[in-house]
Order: C-alpha cells, then sequence, then structure tokens
C-alpha cells in the first residue's frame, strides 16, 4: 500500500461544492473549516478539531502505541508538550477537508506484535466512523504510515533534569 502525498490528491476534496437547502443562505467557502448549512443556520467545524477527532479515534484502536509527527516543528511542539504535560492528540495527524468530504493522513507507532494490517485497518474503519458521526464528512481515505514499533516492557527512562549549579567564584 503506498499513500498519495497530500499535495498529489485530486482536487475533489477541497472542490466538492456545498449542497444548500432551498431558502438557506449560501455557504462561505473556507480551507480552514467545513460548513454545514440549514435552513436555520450555519455551523463550522474548524480543521484542527477534525484532525483532533481523527487523533482520538486513532488512538482508540488496540494495536495503536502512540501517534507520532515528524520533524523539527514537531520535535519542537512535542518538547513543550512534554514541559507543560499537555498531550497533543492531533499530533502525526494531517487532514484536508472540503464542504462535504475529508481525507486524513496519519502517522503512527504499533505495538510489537499486532497485525499492522489489521491495526491499519481498524484505525481507517474507526476514523471514518468517528468524523461521520461527529461532524457530517465523508472520509474519502485515510492514508497510514507505521514508522515504528512499541516493544512492551522497554520504556526508556525519561531523561533526568540536570542539577542546579552554583555560580563559581574565580
Amino acid at each position: 500500500m503506498t499513500a498519495t502525498p497530500i499535495n498529489e490528491r485530486t482536487p475533489a476534496v477541497r472542490d466538492t461544492p456545498v449542497m444548500n437547502l432551498p431558502g438557506a443562505p449560501a455557504a462561505r467557502d473556507s480551507a480552514a473549516a467545513s460548513t454545514l448549512v440549514t435552513e436555520t443556520g450555519q455551523t463550522s467545524i474548524a480543521t484542527s478539531v477534525v484532525a483532533k477527532i481523527a487523533g482520538l479515534a486513532a488512538r482508540e484502536v488496540e494495536g495503536v502505541y502512540q501517534l507520532t509527527g515528524s520533524g523539527a516543528g514537531d520535535a519542537l511542539s512535542g518538547l513543550a508538550q512534554r514541559v507543560t504535560g499537555e498531550d497533543a492528540v492531533d499530533r502525526g495527524v494531517s487532514v484536508e477537508v472540503g464542504q462535504r468530504e475529508a481525507a486524513v493522513d496519519l502517522k503512527l507507532i504499533t505495538i510489537y506484535g499486532a497485525s499492522i494490517p489489521e491495526v491499519a485497518q481498524a484505525v481507517r474503519q474507526n476514523i471514518i466512523t468517528r468524523l461521520h458521526e461527529m461532524t457530517g464528512l465523508i472520509v474519502k481515505e485515510v492514508n497510514i504510515s507505521v514508522v515504528d514499533l512499541y516493544f512492551p516492557g522497554e520504556e526508556r527512562p525519561a531523561p533526568a533534569a540536570p542539577l542546579p549549579t552554583s555560580p563559581r567564584v574565580v
């Protein structure tokens, strides 16, 4: 299975037209959000919300150890999250959201011994289901990159904080 890079996808995800109900106001075109239009108003769902839902849905699947990003930006955000104690539920998740459709790319680490094809299919199905239930979006594709294995029992100890040093007297 080869993943199609997000910038090489067909434009169908972003170019899907909004289906307005009769008498409803026209929807705004926004690359940063999905807009659901009804007779009684509009609901805008931020792309970051879609990414968080996808990240949480992936983590619900047995066999997934964690999602992981790559690059310097993710390394810095990972360091900041360790310092603040925050958990980035959308780390390792990239989404493209149109008016009615979405595409998801994610990078994850599986637990050693789990069937990678079964884990990937379960992750795919859970993301598709959760996003549709929670946002109404139709997920056209979920591309998964398994980038590492986690070996239970081989946790690495957290690096010790350096001891404070006293000023040197010369």
